[in-house]
């Protein structure tokens, strides 16, 4: 499960990111994981409580954006597969080796309450 490492590595970086905000808490941390990324979502997100216990992360919440596969296809242009068993143009049938997205694993946003304005 080496999902737990990821999300003990986005703990990590979060907390960093953060601590340019003093008194600030940290409500829900937003990625991108793309199709191909190689991670369950599922366990990312048990991971989470996990990594996130007794750090100041710790009941914020994380919410995951699966990206599909998109392919460049010579003739259709830019085309979502609808699996990844086949690499070939939804459209036409060619076979596309031009990835142009899904295996994203990035954090996209941090969602913070400033510690200021909630006393």
């Amino acid at each position: 499960m080496h999902e737990l490492s990821i999300v003990a590595s986005i703990v990590d970086t979060v907390t960093e990111s953060v601590a340019a905000y003093p008194g600030a808490r940290v409500q829900e941390v937003h990625l991108r994981v793309g199709a191909l990324a190689s991670v369950v979502v599922e366990s990312l997100e048990f991971c989470w409580g996990i990594a996130t216990e007794g750090t100041s992360l710790e009941g914020s919440k994380l919410v995951v954006k699966t990206l599909p596969v998109v392919m460049h296809c010579a003739t259709c242009g830019d085309v979502e597969l609808e699996g990844v068993q086949s690499f070939r143009c939804p459209t036409c049938g060619e076979p596309c080796s031009d990835q142009r997205q899904g295996r994203e694993l990035e954090i996209e946003s941090i969602e913070i309450e400033d510690g200021q304005e909630a006393a």
